[in-house]
């Protein structure tokens, strides 16, 4: 099979691959191919951030209702209606000003956020920048398809350390002028995956600012916006909005948002992009050649989603009642501390991969390692490595007694 692909892929497209660490989830299920779980034991799959909540009832019955549009094929952008929902839910959710997103230039449907935000790098990354390799930079730990749409678009990723000290967030003034000047793109995740910190006003402010002064794109995932325990998380477009501008006031900024989290709807493969609209055009040109568009049943679905703020709030109390479940357990152990949003735990358990493998083995409990979210870096520890991330995806009892167990089989 190799021997095929290297006959069909350009040389550099198979170095790039070879530079990719194996994804995830397929690293987690050759960790545990030798190990059996305790027999009598119920499995509780905790290392996916797959929703579980039952999905709202709108979605089955406006796909029903358009069961009839099935067989048209869908536009790129969407359609009007669905861009109107987003441009009100985004008002709505930011408090953003009259007029400052146009639904038409401003708004990209996505059949989920995780095709926008690989694609992206091969719609904005240069051959080369400041006469250098570009590179595409991101926070340590890290969403692997930032590091796959890097590499794959032919830049430098750069992994910025994303630890207690810095607030889980990159340190934004550790950046030196060489390496933000051939930076291309820049990933930021808030409520960041996998500590849930969610980046303020300022952090923000700081992040558009340089995105501007160094001409790179800003790509914020927004993705667990509307997962949080005590109050909203602040948006990037609401930040760029009260920032002074010489040219568009969204400039160099994109966010991504999906209803995966959101409405519980990660089967229904939809979110969007949205920001600076130079940056959607081109955007838009490169997916009317890779994908097609969200399919007009899908389309009138999210629009039905997006217009309706009442099951989400549902959707974050049930959230808030597992963080007091697994509060409740933890008693502060394993470094945990609250969380600005999300719906995973991440906790200190000396060694990821070790602590998966004997809470597999002894509780059926099934954990991602911390480190295979993130990456050494030459004359650092790695960030994830001490740590194991586990996704509050279950009702609040199945959370109370795993994270029990957690605790009597690592404490």
């Amino acid at each position: 099979m190799t021997a095929i692909f290297d006959a069909i892929l350009p040389a550099s497209v198979n170095d790039r691959l070879e530079r990719l660490t194996d994804y995830p989830f397929t690293r987690l299920a050759r960790l545990l191919a030798d190990v059996t779980p305790s027999a009598n034991v119920q499995p509780r799959v905790m290392s996916v951030g797959e929703p579980q909540h039952p999905p709202p009832a709108v979605i089955d019955e406006t796909l029903h209702a358009n069961r009839h549009l099935w067989g048209k094929y869908p536009p790129v952008n969407g359609t009007p209606e669905l861009r109107a929902a987003i441009t009100g839910w985004l008002g709505r959710r930011y408090g953003l000003p009259v007029g400052l997103i146009d639904a038409d230039r401003d708004i990209l449907p996505a059949t989920g956020t995780r095709e926008a935000l690989f694609l992206l790098a091969l719609a904005v990354v240069p051959r080369s920048k400041a006469g250098r390799t570009p590179a595409v930079l991101m926070p340590n730990p890290f969403y692997a398809v930032y590091e796959g749409a890097g590499l794959l678009a032919g830049a430098d990723p750069v992994f910025l350390p994303a630890t207690r000290e810095t607030g889980f967030l990159p340190d934004l003034d550790a950046l030196g002028p060489e390496l933000l000047e051939r930076t291309a793109l820049v990933y930021l995740c808030s409520p960041s995956n996998p500590q849930g910190a969610a980046a303020d006003r300022a952090y923000l402010a700081r992040a558009i600012g340089l995105a501007r002064r160094y001409g790179f794109v800003l790509a914020v995932d927004e993705c667990y916006a509307e997962i949080w325990l005590d109050r909203p998380p602040v948006g990037a477009l609401e930040v760029a909005a009260a920032l002074p501008h010489d040219g568009h006031p969204l400039a160099n900024l994109l966010v991504f948002h999906s209803l995966s989290k959101r409405s519980s709807a990660a089967g229904l493969r939809s979110g969007f992009v949205a920001g600076d609209p130079a940056v959607i055009a081109t955007f838009s040109r490169v997916r009317s050649y890779s994908l097609t568009g969200m399919p007009l049943p899908v389309c009138a679905a999210s629009a039905a989603l997006w217009n309706d703020d009442a099951h989400v709030e549902e959707n974050r109390a049930l959230y808030r009642a597992k963080f007091e479940a697994a509060e409740s357990a933890l008693q502060g152990r394993f470094g945990y501390s609250r969380p600005d949003g999300g719906f995973f735990l991440w906790l200190d358990v000396g060694d990821g991969e070790a602590a998966t493998r004997k809470l597999w083995a002894e509780g059926a409990i099934r954990v991602l390692p911390g480190a295979y979210l993130s990456r050494p870096v030459p004359g650092e520890p790695d960030p994830g490595a001490a740590f194991i991330r586990v996704a509050l995806v279950q009702d609040p009892e199945t959370v109370a007694d795993a994270c029990a167990a957690l605790v009597r089989i690592l404490d």
